[in-house]
């Protein structure tokens, strides 16, 4: 009887502290992520600044499009908007420095989901849908080398295909990979000819991985300078577009006021005042649904840490040369991902720690503030590396290199920088991309009849232009892998806002179009599901 009685008092108290998790899980969900936070840590990729990075020049008060969010995602949509021959009046709006949010602060890791994802993709969506979706996301490496190549920035923004190692250490885990792997080749033969897998021994040895490895799965990856290659392509089209591209620096959207009956025009509040605009683009992340109320459950902000670390001694000269790439599997308590910079003391630029960044149970689930980082998830960081590796390959820990005057000062030991940043977390685990219905924007769109007389400004003036019907656009949500959704769905929405969707034919999943069948559907448990 006594036993019982424990047993009962057990299970009393593991339902009580359940019900606290889930309760504070559902505060910070429902709680507005309000707007970046005026002083973030300093990201190692944004040291030194762009030249843009502070834009203070006067803009336009009526546009065309007005693009909230300097970003990947932003700048994609105005590099291929403006690249495709429009005309369009172009104001991209930053609550801070020009690409200050996740852009400048994830790993710069160019290697998506592949065989992990793709039976469960088939599964829930059919075939042909797994497969686009796969293409979509090979397609970003190679379309941001293209573009890198185009506008001569393949130095700055260091673009680089790499050979990348998915690194197990959990039997269970690495068998089912191996299986994983086994279908997409069987489904994929193409697009997966150059991954395989390598177990224990042969792993270890030929790429100087810890004795604890039970094997890895490699093929190729690609790894670039977010921030740079951002900046660089802004650069380029402040300079070329002077006429009909602004970008407006530590001026945050305030709110939205949706069109009146007579005129298609929405008018966007701003810490500098009104702007008036047929298109809004919403194109920050984790910050969506602080102007779409009704995305709050559906794309939620999450903290990340990431870090700049020195190699060791041996490791510097045995496996690293800046094209090799990394994501470390620990079985079911999440993973870290692993980068080196090709220039300098060779960083490694390496991310993760989500799983032992919990407070109260949670990760970091519904924070936006990245002024600070979780004590926990950066102290994994910092000490984890030479475990990954081994000590008798990683060697001594490396001597600083002088650094020159007037640069900030980084620490000087294995750890040069460390910071954090918002991600989002789409809770169908899919990337939000397309035209906002009015439930999902939650402002009504503009009426068919003013819509239909609608004259964009540079029309005005004489400039030939064609796009889509007034309205808001979003592309969010991409959960943790934004380097392979964000670039390739940022050209979607141009496409879409030019008014070709013909364009999108044989490249974009349409399993990512934002839909209010989707939103009804897209639910907070599935991603609870997943992380608890």
């Amino acid at each position: 009887m006594g036993n019982l009685a424990s047993k009962v008092k057990l299970y009393l108290a593991a339902t009580a502290q359940l019900k606290e998790t889930f309760d504070l899980l559902n505060k910070r969900i429902e709680t507005p992520p309000g707007i970046p936070v005026p002083n973030p840590t300093r990201p190692f990729w944004t040291v030194p600044a762009s030249a843009i990075s502070t834009h203070d020049e006067p803009f336009p008060y009526n546009a065309d499009i007005v693009i909230v969010g300097s970003g990947i995602t932003g700048t994609s949509v105005a590099y291929n908007i403006l690249s495709n021959g429009s005309k369009a009046r172009i104001v991209m709006l930053e609550a801070r420095d020009v690409c200050s949010g996740a852009t400048a602060r994830n790993g710069g890791h160019i290697n998506p989901p592949l065989y992990h994802d793709y039976s469960e993709l088939e599964e829930s969506f059919g075939e042909d849908a797994a497969k686009r979706m796969i293409r979509f996301r090979l397609a970003h490496q190679k379309e941001m080398q293209r573009i890198a190549e185009k506008e001569c920035i393949v130095k700055e923004s260091q673009v680089r295909e790499t050979e990348h190692l998915d690194v197990y250490t959990c039997p269970e885990t690495y068998t089912e990979a191996k299986e994983n792997l086994r279908k997409w080749k069987s489904a994929m033969p193409d697009e997966s000819k150059t991954f395989g897998f390598m177990d224990a021994k042969e792993a270890v040895e030929k790429y100087h991985l810890s004795p604890d490895t039970l094997g890895c799965i490699y093929g190729s990856g690609g790894a670039m300078h977010p921030y740079r290659f951002v900046t660089s392509l802004l650069a380029k089209l402040l300079d070329k577009h002077s006429d009909n591209f602004h970008v407006a620096t530590h001026t945050p959207c305030l709110a939205i006021i949706a069109p009146s009956a007579d005129s298609p025009h929405y008018v966007i509040e701003t810490s500098r005042g009104p702007i008036t605009a047929l298109h809004i683009v919403h194109a920050t992340n984790g910050w969506c649904s602080h102007l779409l109320e009704p995305l709050r459950t559906k794309v939620i902000p999450a903290r990340g840490v990431m870090s700049a670390q020195r190699p060791g001694t041996l490791l510097r000269n045995s496996t690293l040369d800046g094209y090799r790439s990394f994501v470390f599997y620990r079985g079911t308590s999440g993973y870290d991902y692993l980068t080196q910079l090709p220039t300098g003391e060779h960083e490694l630029m390496y991310g993760g720690g989500w799983a032992q960044s919990c407070e109260n149970s949670l990760p970091d689930i519904g924070i936006t503030d990245d002024s600070v980082f979780n004590f926990a998830g950066a102290a994994h960081l910092a000490g984890s590396l030479p475990l990954y590796f081994g000590g008798d390959n990683w060697g001594g820990e490396a001597v600083p290199a002088e650094e020159p005057e007037g640069e900030v000062r980084w620490g000087i030991g294995r750890t040069k920088a460390q910071w954090s940043g918002i991600l989002g977390i789409s809770t169908d685990l899919l990337p939000w991309v397309g035209r906002l219905p009015a439930k999902v924007s939650g402002r009504p769109e503009p009426r068919a009849s003013s819509a239909d007389r609608f004259v964009p400004v540079s029309e005005k003036e004489g400039s030939c232009l064609h796009l889509a019907s007034p309205g808001e656009w979003l592309a969010a949500g991409y959960t943790g892998e934004g380097m392979v959704h964000a670039w390739m769905s940022g050209r979607a929405l141009a496409y879409m806002i030019l008014d070709q969707e013909d364009a999108l034919e044989d490249w974009f999943p349409d399993i990512l179009r934002v839909t209010e069948k989707r939103w009804k559907k897209a639910s907070v448990d599935t991603l609870v599901a997943r992380f608890m």
